[in-house]
């Protein structure tokens, strides 16, 4: 059995390759040790405060402390050992890289719970949907400039050229860039909805062909809901790119009518239907006062008024309209106003 343990394989005997080893799973079970104790006591303990910033902080460390804990034993266990020069800086580089990364991670960890557990609850208090949209943009954003920035210096400090890996990720980053663009021009659409407010959600706009209402504002695209009741998924920079129409914004809504009279009226009529027109616009509550009106027309088949009225911003558009036209017909039946349609008068002359 001595023999055996003394045996050397790889440049060590057997009993050292056995001891590192019993070090690394010590460091291993440690580990776990200590991860029951940051669950079952240390949390315990900073429940009880009144402060958050503790617990998150003690759940934020738990496992990358453990897994430091892992590398020391693994570090620890392999440097007793004799290795070939090639193999002592490759391991060299490996832990360097190992606990840069873990530190990584424990910042990135603890930057995330920070921002969800405080910075999340203020953008949902307030009313605008902006910050909303931009905290996970700018979370995710943040983590990954974490990783990258520690990637960079656990290369770095492992002996790699970094800044050959830089300009390269620069070559690939612009590359990447020019691939996005229409992503970074929807993002910034969505920015520009958000803060100039062309319109909001449940308003009825028209943009690039598309007439109906706005159902959701996204950070990259909107939806909207069309007057057919189809469901239409817009790029942001269609907003940006095209002009919009807020039908919604609108103070009231224009309504322009051309009605003819046929040529039998005589300039009392013109001035009775004139006058009917007027008195059917001020009879509804939905009609606002600064109607227009008047005989404007010598038509080939007719004598024309104009009439221009705005219906209120509350009405409904459809049926004030409705109202209006079915009081202005009973109006006229009743005041003997016809109104004209296409005709023709043909004379013949009989040749004797």
């Amino acid at each position: 059995m001595k023999d055996f343990l003394n045996q050397e394989f790889y440049h060590n005997t057997v009993s050292e390759w056995g001891i590192t080893l019993l070090i690394i799973l010590a460091s291993i079970v440690a580990g776990k040790i200590l991860y029951w104790v940051f669950g079952n006591v240390i949390k315990k303990l900073t429940s009880k405060t009144k402060t958050k910033i503790d617990d998150i902080i003690v759940d934020m460390i738990e496992e990358p402390v453990v897994l430091a804990l892992t590398i020391v034993g693994l570090w620890y266990g392999l440097h007793r050992l004799e290795f070939t020069d090639g193999m002592v800086d490759f391991m060299g580089k490996v832990y360097h890289i190992l606990i840069t990364v873990n530190v990584t991670w424990l910042i990135a960890r603890l930057v995330d719970a920070v921002i969800a557990e405080y910075i999340v609850p203020l953008t949902e208090k307030t009313e605008s949907d902006l910050d909303d949209q931009i905290i996970p943009i700018v979370q995710k954003g943040l983590k990954s400039a974490i990783w990258i920035l520690g990637v960079i210096v656990a290369l770095n400090n492992a002996g790699y050229d970094v800044g050959a890996l830089i300009a390269g990720l620069g070559i690939g980053g612009l590359a990447l860039a020019m691939a996005a663009k229409d992503s970074v021009s929807n993002i910034f659409g969505g920015i520009m909805i958000f803060t100039d407010k062309p319109f909001t959600v449940g308003d009825r706009i028209k943009v690039n062909g598309f007439d109906g209402t706005i159902t959701e504002v996204g950070i990259r695209t909107s939806r909207m809901r069309t007057l057919e009741g189809r469901l239409v998924t817009i790029p942001n920079s269609q907003f940006t790119g095209n002009m919009v129409e807020n039908v919604t914004a609108e103070p009231t809504r224009k309504v322009l009518l051309n009605i003819g009279l046929t040529y039998d009226m005589t300039a009392d009529n013109m001035e009775k239907g004139i006058a009917v027109l007027k008195e059917v616009a001020a009879n509804n509550s939905d009609i606002e006062e600064n109607i227009v009106v008047g005989f404007n027309s010598f038509g080939d088949f007719s004598l024309g008024i104009t009439f221009i009225y705005y219906i209120k911003k509350d009405a409904d558009i459809m049926d004030t309209q409705t109202g209006m036209n079915l009081e202005i017909l009973r109006k006229f039946s009743e005041n003997g106003l016809d109104m004209a349609f296409p005709t023709q008068t043909i004379y013949h002359k009989k040749d004797d």
